[in-house]
């Protein structure tokens, strides 16, 4: 019987202290995700900033001639407008596009980047970001990707008469 009580309390003893740290892991994440949500909310920077979706656009492995256009998206974390000074591609195959208008504290801007598809093979550019935000005036974002050659032509086999 004693046997019995203790296997009893044991496993309710076990049980408990599980349930406890559960929730106090559950109580740990939900504050850190309160807090990155507060972080993104209110601006960071006395002045203009910029945060980017993604740093690296990967087209990953494209048909010959394919639809080479994709955007960086960012927000500006600043309390004052983003102006985006200009945009350069590493070579003359990639075409950056600079949003015209500031951006606004807590609003996203677009910068569109063109790869000229009509080059085969692995390809790693980037493009150069000249801005106002704090700390980040000149910024490098990088595209990358495999441009496949067009498949060959079938021939029709040719036929020899004997």
């Amino acid at each position: 019987m004693k046997r019995i009580s203790l296997l009893a309390m044991l496993v309710v003893f076990g049980v408990t202290s599980s349930n406890a740290q559960t929730k106090s892991k559950e109580k740990k994440a939900t504050k850190a995700v309160a807090t990155k949500v507060e972080t993104l909310k209110t601006p960071a920077l006395d002045g203009a900033g910029m945060i980017y979706e993604n740093e690296t656009i990967d087209y990953g492995t494209i048909p010959h001639n394919a639809e080479g256009t994709r955007e960086f998206v960012l927000t500006n974390n600043g309390n004052k407008p983003l102006v985006i000074e200009s945009t350069q591609g590493s070579c003359g195959c990639t075409v950056p596009t600079k949003p015209e208008k500031p951006i606004q504290p807590g609003e996203k801007g677009i910068i569109k980047v063109h790869y000229a598809t009509d080059r085969v093979g692995q390809f790693t550019k980037t493009v150069t970001v000249k801005s106002n935000a704090v700390g980040q005036e000149t910024k490098v974002l990088t595209i990358k990707g495999n441009v496949l050659p067009d498949a060959p032509v079938a021939t029709p086999a040719s036929t020899e008469l004997k």
